[in-house]
């Protein structure tokens, strides 16, 4: 199976989920700044962290000049109207560069199917937004030896509305691997991951398959971001729980920029 090009860089995403407030946020994108900007990581390596909504504007404002960019956990998919609670994307836009869309938990929790995620990716597109493109199976899936077919699929069910995958990532989280300390280790994660590129490839041709930075997510923190993105498919990670400290966020950024150099 073809390889990812070497010109790939490789992206660490930081999602905050539910867990801080605008004060905590400001003051942990401060302390991420203050690290990575006295080193030399982020230039090999793109960082993004995504706070809640109501800290957007917050840390937009606390990294702006920095190299670490800032994405939004999630958006609605119509540019206004009657939904309360809900955020557009041109909302988004005012303060974000990257957004999360289709996260397992959106999807398990508020029942976001197939089609309302590709509604969502294309919103995101429409606005200049890169959207980060969430895809995994369960263990029952993964048991069933049915996990490949059902993740390629996932990811072809988000991308339905596009013709044109510029700026996009995909991130692969197995969801029997977030939050529980369990790992898909990095063959597993690379088989998956080659797989997607595949089903890119076959579909959209290998212009965009070759180009889109494919992420892995679950319990990914310093000690095995390594292992994970000198894999030739794999161009970086979606981090948790390990985003939520400046310390353990920028080791996984400096020793992901250690291994970019791919044999």
């Amino acid at each position: 199976m073809p390889t990812a090009p070497l010109s790939i860089m490789p992206t660490i995403v930081g999602n905050w989920k539910m867990s801080v407030t605008p004060a905590s946020a400001e003051a942990l994108a401060g302390e991420i700044r203050a690290i990575l900007d006295a080193g030399d990581s982020v230039g090999c390596v793109r960082a993004v962290v995504c706070p809640p909504y109501v800290s957007l504007e917050t840390v937009a404002r606390t990294l702006a000049g920095s190299d670490v960019a800032v994405g939004a956990q999630n958006l609605h998919p119509e540019p206004e109207g009657a939904f309360t609670g809900e955020i557009s994307p041109q909302m988004v836009r005012e303060f974000a560069d990257f957004v999360i869309i289709g996260h397992s938990e959106r999807r398990a929790h508020f029942s976001e199917s197939d089609d309302f995620i590709a509604r969502k990716v294309r919103a995101a597109f429409d606005v200049g937004l890169k959207p980060i493109l969430c895809v995994g199976e369960s263990i029952s899936e993964r048991r069933a030896g049915d996990a490949e077919r059902f993740v390629s699929e996932q990811l072809l069910a988000g991308l339905s509305n596009l013709d044109d995958l510029s700026e996009l990532l995909v991130a692969y989280e197995p969801v029997w691997a977030i939050g529980t300390g369990e790992t898909a280790t990095p063959e597993i994660a690379q088989e998956m991951i080659g797989a997607l590129r595949f089903a890119v490839r076959d579909s959209f041709g290998g212009d965009f398959a070759d180009t889109i930075p494919f992420l892995y997510g679950g319990s990914v923190n310093a000690g095995n971001v390594a292992e994970l993105v000198i894999q030739d498919d794999i161009d970086g990670a979606l981090v948790g729980g390990a985003s939520l400290a400046a310390h353990s966020f920028c080791a996984i950024v400096q020793n992901a920029a250690k291994s970019t150099h791919r044999a």
